[in-house]
């Protein structure tokens, strides 16, 4: 570890600083890292990370971090706790730097995916980065953010993560009906989420691998399509799945939200190709 960084305003914190904003991480072409759970995921992960920054409490208290930061050679700097606050109120002393994540939707394609979760116009980066974390539990091959989507790398968004964002693909600035032709042309059967769907998720998983014509079968490779917190899918989104599906509500809510509808299909498509 490095000689101790203690001057809350010296420019190399505040450039860690400023990569909270968008502006900054395209400038830098890196972005912000932090807490424990992420940054403990990056060391591990073939991401490219250029520094870890810890307190000598939190070195202390997670020396895997600083171990499998030594093992891939990543520089590991010593920051007094003021530093580190200023770097980041939300990091528990715990920060990195890593370079922009890439991921074209071609190379996503090129082993076909068997279940792609698509965030269309999905605009808050809590649900953006719980959708992705979603997918990765669920076992799914890849996400999907369209253009008019929030930033990935939005600290928020890696955050609500959990370290999910380094190990399942994702690729972004999608046009969605574009995305959508690609997804359909891998032979996956594109299915959007919506309230309104003439399909009950239920009855789907009743007739896996047998599904009459016309039914969406969900043992099949499946691309779901979710949409904006508020409006949802539009009606031109809508068409161009090949079925729209809602969750059943068999309490009072009048709805759930985005991250827990899209958690209900990814595992119901989960548990229909195991």
């Amino acid at each position: 570890m490095r000689e101790l960084l203690d001057n809350p305003r010296a420019d190399r914190v505040k450039a860690v600083r400023a990569l909270a904003g968008r502006s900054a991480r395209q400038r830098a072409g890196r972005f912000l890292v932090e807490g424990p759970q992420s940054v403990r995921e990056a060391v591990t992960a073939d991401l490219a990370v250029h520094d870890v920054y810890l307190s000598e409490a939190s070195a202390a208290r997670y020396p895997e971090i600083v171990a499998a930061a030594d093992e891939r050679g990543i520089r590991v700097h010593r920051a007094s706790p003021e530093v580190l606050a200023v770097m980041s109120a939300d990091a528990q002393e715990v920060v990195a730097v890593a370079d922009l994540l890439a991921t074209p939707l071609a190379a996503v394609l090129v082993t076909p995916p068997r279940l792609v979760a698509v965030l269309a116009h999905v605009r808050d980066p809590g649900n953006a980065g719980t959708v992705i974390r979603a997918a990765d539990a669920a076992g799914a091959d890849a996400a999907v953010l369209t253009s008019e989507s929030v930033d990935i790398h939005n600290p928020k968004v890696v955050r609500s993560t959990a370290g999910s964002l380094f190990h399942v693909p994702v690729a972004t600035g999608v046009d969605l009906a574009g995305g959508i032709d690609a997804l359909r042309s891998a032979g996956l059967t594109v299915l959007a989420a919506d309230g309104s769907g003439e399909h009950d998720l239920d009855d789907l998983l009743d007739v896996v691998g047998g599904a009459p014509d016309g039914v969406p079968d969900l043992a099949r490779p499946t691309a779901w399509v979710f949409g904006n917190e508020a409006w949802g899918l539009s009606d031109k989104d809508r068409a161009l799945a090949d079925a729209v599906v809602r969750v059943p509500l068999r309490g009072r809510a009048e709805s759930l939200n985005l991250a827990t509808a899209a958690t209900v299909c990814l595992y119901a498509s989960s548990r229909a190709h195991r």
